[in-house]
Formats: C-alpha cells, sequence, structure tokens
C-alpha cells in the first residue's frame, strides 16, 4: 500500500497511524508494569503466558487483558499511588523538621518545668522564629 505524501488525507492517515502506535506503546507498558511490578497474585507462568500473547496478537490480547484484568489492574495502580504519596507526604515532613510552632511549644514546657530559665527559652524561641 503506497501513501499519497502530496494530499492532507496521506498526512492525515499518517498522523492517526503515529498516534495509534504511540498509544499501543503506552497501553502495553502499563500492562507490563502491572504484570511484572504490581500484580504480586498472578503466577510467573500466567504472566510469560500473557507475555506471549502480546508478542504473538498484541492489539487483541492489550483489548482482552484491558477487559479481563481493567479493574484490578485501576486497584492496583490506585493503591501504587497512594503509597508512593505517603512516601512523598513522609519525607517532606522528615525533611521539613518540625514547625516553629511546635518548638516553642516544647521550650515553653521546659520553662514551666523548671528544665530551662527564661534567657534560654527567649534564645529558644528566637532561633525558632528566626
Amino acid at each position: 500500500m503506497e501513501i499519497d505524501w502530496q494530499g492532507v488525507g496521506g498526512l492525515l492517515w499518517y498522523t492517526l497511524m503515529v498516534f495509534a502506535f504511540f498509544a499501543y506503546l503506552i497501553i502495553l507498558f502499563q500492562i507490563l508494569t502491572d504484570l511484572f511490578w504490581r500484580d504480586h497474585k498472578t503466577s510467573g507462568w500466567l504472566k510469560a503466558i500473557w507475555v506471549i500473547f502480546l508478542l504473538v496478537f498484541p492489539f487483541l490480547t492489550a483489548l482482552v487483558y484491558l477487559v479481563a484484568r481493567g479493574k484490578g489492574m485501576a486497584e492496583r495502580a490506585k493503591t501504587a499511588a497512594d503509597a508512593a504519596q505517603q512516601q512523598a507526604d513522609d519525607y517532606i515532613r522528615q525533611a521539613a523538621g518540625r514547625s516553629p510552632a511546635q518548638e516553642i511549644a516544647d521550650a515553653k514546657a521546659l520553662l514551666e518545668s523548671g528544665t530551662i530559665t527564661h534567657a534560654e527559652f527567649d534564645a529558644l524561641k528566637a532561633k525558632a522564629l528566626g
């Protein structure tokens, strides 16, 4: 089949094919990610069968995978995203340290218990604010 690159129809056809190819690659990588990194319940043999079918009948197998396992795939992706968000939040909290209000409250508790003097409290307060 020869494509007429001179006309608008040829350019449109080429653009559509490039879009379809990239869409398939995205779906393929999502399926492989789901199979090998998120789905820990499927056996290795079943994973191998899915990969073989993805190589032999790529579009049909991708469609069947999305229909048959799409709901579980979405749940596993959400779980992974939630875990990544939780890790990011924990890291930000750890890197940011404590807030100035927390530092001042702790210093105030130490002052009231008599562990530090008022001058030391003022120094800790200035350090927390500054």
